[in-house]
């Protein structure tokens, strides 16, 4: 395959950035896009040019590290998948692909198509910890019945990997999927039950703080999101929320 791609290019937080045009040739269809890239960037290493700054680690649709915004789509074309798992056959030789960073301003770009998401680890970390009895009687998680439709949706909510396609997809560059993946997959068992108030209210306001827009539940997150994370998870938050912010402790 040949293939032509526009790239965003930048130096770093402050600098103007731009779309440079490469082109690429002999693009297997069985590559990943990674791999493509990879291709484009011995090339460009070979001609003693910076090569590109993108995110990678595990390849496998893990790590959501792999964030790119492939031809107007959050990780490219396809669902249930990340920019690793996407492959050259979903393109046409000789098409033009644009390649661009998740574009939000609580994702400040750093080079290239590498951006910060570092908001996501604080508001994680606003929700705080899972107290535990640690006395000498500690019951085994195991032991503790729950039902399985509960356990299976703290499951699903869990399988959030954090890559912030949801956010790059809002058209107001809103965290409410990832938020309320986070915070649903403790307020369903019991273990998340006793800081279960104060857990959504720390992150709602945390998430805030981090200038990500609201929620206007256009749903366009859930469609893209690699995991498939569901909407059902905000309109949960916004219950937790709701009775938190109006019942005492």
């Amino acid at each position: 395959m040949k293939l032509t791609l526009k790239v965003w290019r930048q130096n770093g937080p402050k600098e103007k950035g731009k779309i440079a045009t490469y082109q690429v040739d002999d693009i297997s269809e069985d590559m990943s896009f990674l791999e493509m890239m990879d291709v484009l960037n011995n090339e460009l290493i070979e001609k003693g040019e910076d090569p590109v700054a993108f995110d990678h680690d595990c390849r496998e649709g893990i790590c959501g590290a792999c964030s790119m915004f492939i031809n107007g789509e959050a990780h490219g074309p396809g669902r249930g998948i990340t920019t690793c798992q996407l492959h050259m056959r979903s393109f046409n030789d000789g098409d033009t692909i644009y390649i661009e960073p998740w574009r939000a301003a609580a994702f400040p770009i750093i080079k290239d198509l590498v951006v910060n998401r570092s908001a996501f680890d604080r508001i994680i970390q606003s929700g705080g910890f899972i107290s535990v009895n640690t006395s000498g009687n500690t019951l085994d998680a195991n032991a503790i019945p729950i039902p399985k439709s509960d356990a299976d949706a703290a499951f699903d909510a869990a399988t959030c990997i954090g890559c912030g396609a949801c956010v790059a997809t809002c058209k107001n560059s809103s965290a409410m999927l990832f938020t309320s993946a986070k915070i649903s997959q403790l307020s369903l068992l019991p273990q998340g039950k006793p800081e279960a108030k104060e857990r959504v209210v720390n992150m709602v306001k945390q998430m805030d703080l981090e200038g990500f827009g609201n929620c206007t539940n256009t749903g366009a997150c859930a469609v893209e999101c690699p995991k498939g994370i569901s909407l059902e998870n905000v309109a949960r938050m916004n219950r937790e929320f709701l009775l938190a912010s109006t019942t005492k402790s």
